[in-house]
């Protein structure tokens, strides 16, 4: 019996059936088929802009507080028309995902080599844990000292910032994988290779997901920390300089378009969770 065929033959001894999940979730969608939950989901951020822009146009919510869609919408569309927009936008974009890349990549090493290793879940997990109590946006002062106010600093922060959420979920994942699966690879003598690929990888991978999930939402509060060092350019720059002569319209401009970003990330991962855990039941439904 090849390896391939034993990895197979154990995780069918304790997967599901595939026929009762497929069961199971067209059963859920037939169900979930009468209530347009996507277009529930939409219609409700939509309801709150007309009221918003409502209230602002009867005078009940003042410009100087909260400006309205509408003007929002024109200093968006000044901004762009001038430049400044999709250059700082594409500045703060470079920042995140360079940060979110080296944080996830590290993070990601240091969950598996903890997950599958006592020795070095003993000697990594617990400095980690220390450091991940100190709010990292604590440490900006030190951040300061080590690299000054440039580049390296802000992408620090924002690689801090996401790298604990990414390594947390990821030893959780490979830890909850069924230990009778891992047993019966050992009797059957599944190579490690096989095993990781076939049985703890696609185990821990719904937890993997949503760390990374979680982790693009704190880049994002990484990356406003990071824009206020001595920043030249970015959608943080763009806020800190409104603050200064009291433009609460950019402001609002800039909290819409992180809202925004988050959204269209979001919505990617869920598109990758459908995508890479098609055959898991939990994630046969229709996006929500």
């Amino acid at each position: 019996m090849t390896t391939q065929s034993k990895t197979s033959l154990i995780v069918g001894r304790f997967a599901p059936s595939v026929t009762t999940a497929q069961r199971g979730a067209a059963s859920r969608q037939k169900r979930d088929a009468a209530i347009p939950y996507n277009l529930i989901s939409w219609l409700a951020p939509l309801a709150l802009l007309v009221l918003w822009e409502l209230l602002g146009r009867l005078g009940i919510i003042p410009p100087r507080v909260l400006p309205a869609p509408s003007t929002v919408f024109v200093t968006a569309w000044n901004f762009t028309v001038s430049g400044e927009l999709p250059y700082n936008l594409w500045v703060s974009l470079q920042r995140a995902a360079l940060g979110y890349l080296i944080g996830g990549s590290v993070a990601l090493i240091l969950g598996f080599t903890v997950g599958l290793s006592r020795l070095a879940g003993a000697i990594v997990d617990r400095p980690l844990q220390m450091i991940r109590t100190v709010p990292f946006l604590a440490l900006v002062p030190m951040v300061i000292v080590w690299f000054g106010v440039g580049e390296a600093a802000k992408i620090f922060l924002i690689a801090l910032g996401v790298s604990f959420s990414i390594y947390m979920n990821t030893v959780s994942g490979i830890r909850q994988v069924d230990p009778r699966l891992l047993e019966l690879a050992q009797v059957y003598g599944v190579s490690r290779r096989e095993l990781l690929q076939k049985i703890v990888l696609p185990g821990a991978l719904p937890s993997i997901l949503i760390g990374l999930r979680y982790a693009m939402g704190t880049s994002w509060l990484a990356l406003v920390v990071a824009e206020t060092l001595a920043a030249n350019a970015g959608i943080g720059f763009m806020a800190m300089d409104a603050r200064e002569f009291l433009r609460t319209d950019v402001i609002v401009l800039t909290i819409i378009i992180y809202a925004l970003l988050g959204v269209l990330v979001d919505l990617l991962f869920r598109w990758l969770e459908r995508r890479l855990l098609s055959w898991h039941s939990n994630y046969a439904l229709p996006s929500q």
